[in-house]
């Protein structure tokens, strides 16, 4: 019909669910928010979604399965809390084996405890950085969100650090690594201090221009250079040239 507003391809939706979810959680966010990030009327956004967590559920869908939301029947309804944890999981499934930390703890790694560090702090920057976005937007709505926290905090980040400091403290106590005061706050030094790299200083105007090679090697070598005894005589360049 002449003057009628073609409808908007259920992607686009997604797409600013994403953002606005990222930008104010869900619980300040608001189905208006995301209407006019569209140029969409309050109500013309019903017919895409039933609710503001059909809106959460359809973002997220979007984050974790870019192509899966274009299968889906609109309006879209929202789903049990079981389902939206149950998306996210299978993405964080076939994410992340943490292969390199999993040998580690589990005896089978034949490589220098150098490399073998390097390799572990390697593999959580390829993950954070390459995820930025999909962390965010789940980080920010876990505080929202009892369900999503459980997993996010506890599941998953949580289980992360425990399995990080489990090694730690295995190659302290054979004299790889130097003793720490506390392995797990070490542990969470190193998950914290990639993240911020990989993730959060995107957000930040003076170290979103850091090139992204130069930020994951200086942070892997900084790490690994903390943990070895003085003797070790480990470099981590990466294809770096030291200043």
């Amino acid at each position: 019909m002449r003057g009628r507003t073609p409808p908007r391809p259920l992607g686009e939706v997604a797409d600013a669910a994403i953002r606005v979810f990222t930008d104010k959680g869900f619980r300040d966010a608001g189905i208006s928010d995301i209407s006019a990030a569209l140029g969409l009327s309050h109500g013309a956004l019903y017919t895409y979604v039933d609710s503001k967590q059909a809106l959460l559920y359809l973002a997220l869908l979007r984050a974790v399965r870019p192509d899966a939301v274009d299968a889906l029947a609109i309006p879209v309804k929202a789903p049990p809390a079981q389902q939206l944890i149950e998306a996210v999981d299978a993405w964080t499934v076939d994410q992340t084996g943490f292969k390199a930390l999993t040998e580690a703890v589990g005896g089978a790694s034949t490589r220098p405890v150098g490399e073998e560090l390097a390799a572990i702090v390697d593999e959580l920057y390829d993950f954070i950085g390459g995820n930025r976005h999909v962390l965010a937007l789940i980080a920010r709505c876990a505080d929202d969100l009892p369900d999503l926290s459980q997993w996010y905090y506890v599941r998953r980040r949580r289980a992360m650090i425990q399995a990080l400091g489990d090694y730690l403290s295995t190659r302290i106590a054979s004299g790889d690594l130097r003793p720490v005061p506390d392995v797990p706050v070490a542990a969470r030094f190193v998950v914290e201090s990639v993240a911020w790299f990989a993730m959060h200083r995107h957000g930040d105007p003076d170290s979103a221009m850091i090139d992204d090679r130069v930020s994951r090697t200086t942070v892997g070598h900084l790490l690994v250079a903390a943990f070895l005894p003085d003797d070790n005589g480990f470099t981590h360049t990466n294809g770096i040239t030291p200043q």
